[in-house]
């Protein structure tokens, strides 16, 4: 088990880890802001954990974090919007300590302050997609065959409210959007098998949320009317990543055992929970003895103020 020292502030509690001690967890996008603290956070309920990132000094900095307190961590180092890191991230997590138990995923990109479909480019949804859908998909495709043939295992994604549409761009609330879609599918895939699958959508300060671009980005959100004052407040001042990690590691623990297929919320002492998408109930007739509805019949339903 691992104390928490100077070098692993995690927020998390003694209990915070129940089941982990030696379990194997993968945190892909693990070396910075959100991803680190929670791999910090697994690595002081005593889990082993694999630490991916694109950057060799970031993987670098938080795997020796770990291991100067005492934890356990190796790092893998590349883009896991390619399929041979997520495999190698397999690959080296069974090598170094055995199958994994969890699987988390905090990696992702920023959309360019003003993007907009009036103005983002193909390569730049592209990318946009990869790094939060693509990465995503690879790394459920990689891991949970393992899983499901263990009977257990747990898969955490990171989800935003971006996907709401409140903070405008085009690229990355669509890849939230589909984060949120691939967990309801996953948890009713897998579930049978053992498996649970959630995502977390947080609210915390990184390296993407603060800054001159985030700050400007902020207020120009603000000024269309796309959030309002309480949103745009909260957004200016989040709190630190370690008030969101505890939530990643009751998902992954065996305290979460009986929670998937769902979208929660942390936000600094914030916890919350996406509904779960479902049509709403406007009108019917049985189609065997009634003609398709007309326009005018359709706008009646449709009307302002009839829903």
């Amino acid at each position: 088990m691992v104390a928490p020292s100077e070098h692993l502030s995690t927020g998390a509690g003694p209990d915070d880890g129940a089941g982990l001690t030696e379990r194997v967890v993968v945190v892909i996008g693990g070396s910075r802001g959100i991803g680190r603290a929670v791999a910090e956070a697994y690595a002081v309920a005593g889990a082993h954990v694999v630490v991916n990132g694109r950057a060799p000094e970031a993987v670098g900095d938080t795997v020796g974090a770990v291991l100067r307190a005492g934890g356990s961590a190796i790092g893998v180092v590349g883009s896991a919007s390619e399929p041979a890191v997520v495999a190698e991230c397999r690959r080296m997590a069974e090598v170094e300590f055995g199958a994994v138990d969890a699987l988390v995923v905090c990696a992702g990109a920023p959309e360019p302050p003003g993007s907009s479909i009036l103005t983002i480019g193909v390569e730049e949804w592209r990318e946009l997609i990869d790094a939060h859908l693509t990465t995503a998909f690879l790394a459920c495709r990689e891991f949970a065959p393992g899983m499901v043939e263990r009977g257990r295992g747990s898969i955490v994604l990171t989800s935003s409210h971006a996907a709401t549409g409140m903070y405008g761009g085009t690229g990355y609330p669509a890849g939230k959007g589909a984060i949120n879609s691939l967990v309801y599918a996953l948890a009713a895939e897998l579930g049978e098998h053992g498996v649970r699958v959630n995502a977390v959508a947080p609210g915390a300060r990184t390296r993407l949320s603060q800054g001159p671009d985030y700050e400007a980005q902020i207020a120009d959100l603000h000024a269309r009317g796309l959030i309002d004052d309480v949103v745009r407040d909260a957004s200016l001042s989040p709190s630190a990543p370690e008030y969101v990690a505890p939530l990643y590691l009751f998902l992954g623990s065996d305290a979460g055992s009986q929670v998937s297929g769902e979208v929660l919320v942390a936000a600094g002492g914030y916890l919350g929970r996406f509904a779960p998408p479902a049509d709403q109930f406007l009108a019917w007739r049985d189609a065997g003895s009634h003609p398709p509805y007309t326009r005018a019949e359709i706008a009646d339903v449709f009307a302002p103020g009839e829903r």
